[in-house]
């Protein structure tokens, strides 16, 4: 009769590794620096981070937390990091990831560019027994379903968070007015349920949303998408962004018009770009997802999972992580 091996319990090192975890995101680490690659030693656990546009404040922010967290028990792991040269790159995306399964990594914590493509070559990794994580974005569950797949995703409720900044918004607004909403890619989950958290804040305040359109969360399509809307609807009194690169380009579609004052501007991210926008009253409000908590918390559960010997499908589909609404008031 095989003996099955028993799962080891965590030990007291990865419980320090955990807390200390805590202590590195209340302390803000990871904001300095570029996206790169932590050389993989012999012996350790491999974990792989895969990341979208590599150029993005958000994703910089996320490589470099988690490249300190390792560096604080690089003797437990070998961490690297991938990331896409543009934000809408799933073909180089999927190509990374299949680096990784053949590079035998032990997990793969990726924030995917889009939310069903990625989802056949995560099945890959999983039949290959690697742990796989999503952050930031989180894949398709019906697409998960499809593929007999769960994959949990470490983040934010991207659609409360959105209600919160677009409730914020209605707050400034009359019952009737007009806003429209420049939507990140629609192929990703979290675009959509931003997209649908600004309809119930809408919904609720009786306010009319007279367009959705996408930006591909991109400033100069943010920028053409906010242009196109100011000129279909000359009474629209709001855009809701879907990231701050958007209400960058949303801000100055708005001054080129010449309406600055006129026309509110929500962004999410809070990226460090955004924060003078946010002081001097160009961009209302966004949203402050925390990338850095977002990355290394990511990374903790693939490891803690792969230390615990779980399987795919014992892991939580989803681990929550904070949101904090920004406004001038807080600056």
């Amino acid at each position: 009769m095989t003996q099955k091996t028993p799962r080891r319990k965590p030990s007291s090192r990865m419980r320090r590794r955990v807390l200390f975890a805590g202590a590195l995101v209340a302390a803000g680490i990871g904001i300095g620096g570029t996206a790169g690659a932590v050389p993989v030693q012999g012996g350790k656990l491999k974990i792989a981070l895969v990341l979208k546009s590599q150029t993005d404040p958000f994703t910089v922010a996320m490589a470099n937390a988690a490249r300190d967290y390792q560096q604080h028990f690089a003797s437990q792991f070998g961490l690297t990091v991938r990331a896409t040269a543009t934000e809408s790159d799933t073909a180089g995306q999927i190509r990374m990831v299949e680096e990784m399964i053949k590079a035998k990594m032990n997990a793969i914590v990726i924030a995917p560019t889009d939310s069903k493509a990625l989802t056949a070559v995560v099945a890959r990794g999983i039949k290959a027994g690697i742990v796989m994580i999503a952050i930031d974005n989180p894949l398709d569950e019906a697409a998960q379903d499809a593929a007999g797949i769960s994959v949990p995703f470490v983040g934010p409720n991207n659609r409360k968070g959105a209600q919160q900044v677009g409730s914020y918004l209605a707050g400034r607004l009359n019952a009737g007015d007009q806003v429209g909403v420049i939507e990140g890619s629609p192929a990703d989950r979290n675009a959509q349920q931003r997209t649908e958290g600004c309809r119930d804040a809408m919904n609720a305040a009786g306010i009319n949303i007279v367009a959705v359109q996408s930006g591909e969360w991109e400033y100069g399509k943010g920028r053409d998408i906010a242009t196109k809307m100011l000129n279909d609807h000359p009474q629209i009194r709001g855009l809701l962004c879907g990231n701050d690169n958007m209400a960058m380009g949303a801000v100055d579609a708005i001054r080129d018009a010449g309406r600055t004052g006129g026309v509110y501007v929500t962004g999410y991210n809070d990226i460090e770009a955004i924060k003078p926008l946010i002081a001097d009253g160009r961009v209302l409000a966004t949203i402050n997802q925390f990338p850095a908590r977002q990355a290394i918390f990511g990374v903790d559960v693939a490891l803690k999972a792969v230390m615990e010997q779980k399987k795919q499908s014992e892991l939580s589909r989803v681990i929550e992580t904070p949101l904090q609404l920004v406004t001038a008031a807080d600056r």
